[in-house]
């Protein structure tokens, strides 16, 4: 498009700088201060208006920045406008546009009321004014975190657009910004080490029982969902049927194969010892598995179980790990972390009744080498098949 004149370029800044100035002093005179939602609403509705009129063209270069001095110039003591403000405004409308319904035309939305006939009326941005976003429905995805959305920040939302590029990655840490109330700079540290590609770890509530969220990334990352232990098979240990074999049964072999054990865990576990003995109070209590892991400078408890999870196993290994931090743990070392490998989980079930736990806690599974091998293997009915062929 060919650069606008010099009284054409005036005239349309001045109109932008009425658009946007109605629609803030509306919205504060709203409320004497902005809530989130209320706030969100403003800087959406104004990146939609300065996306529609500066990606299309309508405005010559430099626009923005003029329009940002002169709404500094009218309407003194403001913050949070400055040119780059506007167009980190602009992105946030650009971002997420696709959840509204009827984008174009619906009321629902917030939108520009223009009155081009008239030279005395004002063009009001109707943000916060008319509906405000989260009132909005959604177009195909009713799992969009609405809530969540609304009530983290402005800079939290800068912070997702500007370093998660997926539309369900972005869905995802608003969902984290907003449940672990994380500061803008220890979110930044989750996208940036990609904590949505190890969305699917094994159910923990580390981020809530950690402070530090920097260690609470680290401990999520130092633990998969599934252990593959390969080198123990139920069929050589000498019982009836394998149903019968015990925790202790299994604990036995891992200790026999320690080295492969820690190695299938990672290669910062030291191994303290197993069936760890500790009187506390007169109360016996045996812990299966102790670790020590380098990186995050925590013991590590593993307790074995041999079937489903029960809730019950929680406050056991909560137990546990209270007399760790107050009988093993050094001044200088973190919370000891508890994991309980057990032989299947529901993840939202371990989820739900994990959030009242103080403790650092996480639920794994595990498969033994016959049963991946029968993961492997065609199924029965097949092998017989091929078999008589």
């Amino acid at each position: 498009m060919k650069k606008n004149d010099d009284n054409l370029m005036t005239a349309e800044v001045r109109e932008a700088v009425y658009a946007i100035k109605a629609a803030i002093l509306k919205s504060q005179a709203q409320a004497a201060q902005m809530v989130n939602h209320e706030q969100l609403s403003l800087y959406y509705g104004i990146g939609r208006y300065v996306s529609e009129h500066s990606r299309k063209g309508f405005w010559g270069t430099g626009a923005i920045e003029n329009i940002s001095q002169q709404l500094k110039s009218e309407l003194p003591g403001l913050k949070g406008f400055s040119a780059e403000n506007i167009k980190l405004m602009r992105r946030f409308y650009e971002a997420w546009k696709e959840i509204e319904v009827n984008s174009v035309n619906e009321s629902t939305e917030m939108q520009l009321t223009c009155q081009p006939n008239s030279v005395d009326e004002t063009t009001e941005l109707q943000a916060a004014g008319s509906e405000p976003i989260h009132q909005l429905q959604l177009t195909t995805d009713e799992a969009f975190p609405v809530t969540a959305f609304l009530n983290i920040s402005f800079s939290h939302h800068v912070a997702i657009f500007r370093y998660a590029k997926e539309y369900e990655e972005r869905k995802y840490y608003i969902q984290m910004a907003f449940q672990q109330r994380l500061k803008v700079e220890d979110l930044e540290q989750m996208i940036k080490s990609d904590t949505y590609a190890h969305r699917h770890s094994l159910p923990n509530n580390f981020f809530q029982a950690i402070p530090d969220k920097t260690l609470a990334l680290r401990t999520l990352q130092m633990f998969k969902d599934s252990y593959l232990l390969d080198y123990i098979n139920v069929e050589d240990i000498d019982v009836s049927d394998p149903i019968d074999v015990d925790e202790r049964v299994i604990e036995s072999k891992i200790v026999m194969n320690i080295k492969n054990f820690i190695m299938t865990f990672g290669k910062s576990f030291t191994y303290k010892g197993h069936q760890v003995h500790y009187d506390k109070l007169g109360h016996d209590h045996w812990i299966d598995l102790l670790f020590f892991n380098r990186e995050l400078q925590s013991l590590v408890v593993v307790e074995l179980k041999k079937g489903q999870f029960k809730p019950s196993y929680l406050g056991q290994l909560a137990a546990y790990l209270r007399i760790l931090d107050d009988e093993e743990k050094l001044p200088d070392e973190n919370p000891s972390v508890g994991i309980i490998l057990c032989k299947k989980a529901d993840k939202a079930y371990v989820e739900y009744v994990l959030q009242d736990y103080l403790k650092p806690m996480g639920v794994a599974t595990y498969k033994q080498m016959q049963e991946r091998l029968r993961e492997l293997l065609p199924p029965e009915e097949e092998m017989k098949r091929l078999i008589t062929e």
